[in-house]
């Protein structure tokens, strides 16, 4: 298959920062690029070769946006995986297929399929909604109780630290959805740690270097990310095989972001235990535009397109500091300080294009890089005090 200056079409379901970025790559190869989205102000609409407008949950929609395209990959897992099941058995080659979507898609199947594979995980269980779950924590058998705290997920749909929250008393179920959901135990973590792991259709496999996680104590979002993380080598040589085991369980085709917690112990009894996953380009990938031989994205497309994996290692310590919504602010963003910040050596704001900005959205990254990690540690700070989203 020629993709170069040709007539190949690479369709996109999603059409967020994440779309965004990836056409960046797109662009540099001279791929023809279809996006569907539901926003009309989805920030991929103006790189894209052609934008639709559309539900991403509807299967009519999806279903006919993959008969005018030759390949489909994905920037978000919520899709509609009945129509992608059928594209599938048509003959459109999927990336990540549905399968592996639909392992992903609901958090308390993904942690079950964890435990069936032997994959260090902290320990859950799964409800069918807030009632059941409300039952288990007030019920007396030790069974099937539940002891506080303990972190509340719901199943499908959570995103940036939405649908998370940590669980210390009876009243804080009061103001959660009704839906299905898990409760997991509390995990004693010295870090959070990720590793994005890219797999080609042929099976070549690269893994980016571990990297630390920094977040947000309120919104439970990623203020920073630190590449490489500051870990013992033999904790990051034990996080890079379990993400290789985990990439290779769902074999999955193109990226596969495996978030970790370092948990407490001594030395020899340090553990890493899965968190989650995402089968696709992630926050945690983003410092790779400015200080990886290959950026997240571009790998991304050489892997699901088959092409020979780039070279995923550093060329030096980067940082990654998110850009979202200060509190109080909603309405027409404003990005206060931008000047300064850009005045800064080694400094590169990303802005994904959002008009409008709320309280913790996610409006853009900045990535500082450096041949010093102490000196670059110093500068995102600066970063992250100088710059403001409000409106």
């Amino acid at each position: 298959m020629n993709y170069f200056s040709s007539d190949f079409k690479l369709g996109i379901l999603g059409g967020g920062q994440l779309g965004k970025m990836l056409l960046a790559e797109t662009r540099k190869f001279d791929i023809q690029t279809y996006i569907l989205d539901p926003s009309a102000e989805a920030p991929s609409q103006y790189g894209a070769t052609k934008f639709f407008r559309g539900s991403l949950m509807d299967f009519d929609t999806v279903y006919q946006f993959g008969k005018i395209v030759n390949l489909l990959t994905i920037e978000i897992e919520n899709v509609n995986l009945d129509a992608l099941d059928k594209l599938e058995e048509e003959g459109l080659p999927i990336y990540p297929s549905p399968k592996t979507l639909r392992l992903i898609q609901n958090k308390g199947r993904q942690k079950d399929f964890y435990v069936e594979n032997n994959i260090p995980t902290s320990p859950h269980q799964r409800f069918v909604d807030l009632n059941a779950l409300k039952n288990a924590v007030t019920s007396n058998d030790t069974e099937t109780s539940v002891e506080m705290p303990f972190v509340w997920k719901c199943a499908q749909f959570g995103y940036d630290g939405n649908g998370v929250k940590i669980v210390k008393s009876l009243s804080d179920l009061d103001n959660l959805p009704n839906v299905e959901c898990i409760a997991e135990q509390m995990v004693p973590f010295k870090n959070e740690l990720a590793v994005i792991v890219a797999r080609s259709v042929s099976g070549e496999v690269k893994t980016y270097p571990v990297v630390e996680m920094e977040f947000h104590p309120e919104a439970n979002q990623v203020e920073y990310v630190i590449c490489p993380a500051r870990i013992d080598e033999k904790v990051a040589q034990k996080a890079t095989e379990i993400a290789l085991k985990v990439s290779e369980a769902f074999n999955h085709v193109g990226l596969l972001a495996v978030e970790m917690f370092h948990s407490e112990g001594s030395d020899e009894d340090d553990d890493i235990l899965v968190n989650e996953v995402a089968p696709r380009p992630h926050n945690s990938g983003h410092y790779s535009i400015e200080a990886s031989y290959t950026s997240q994205f571009e790998n991304h497309l050489r892997a699901i397109l088959n092409l020979p994996l780039g070279n995923t290692d550093s060329k030096v310590a980067g940082i990654m500091v998110n850009l979202v919504g200060e509190e109080g602010f909603s309405g027409q963003v404003v990005y206060e300080n931008i000047e300064k910040i850009m005045a800064i050596d080694g400094v590169t704001p990303h802005i994904y294009g959002k008009r409008e900005t709320r309280p913790f959205r996610k409006m853009g990254h900045v990535t500082i890089v450096n041949e010093n990690m102490v000196e670059a540690r110093k500068i995102a700070e600066e970063v992250k005090n100088s710059i403001r989203v409000i409106s």
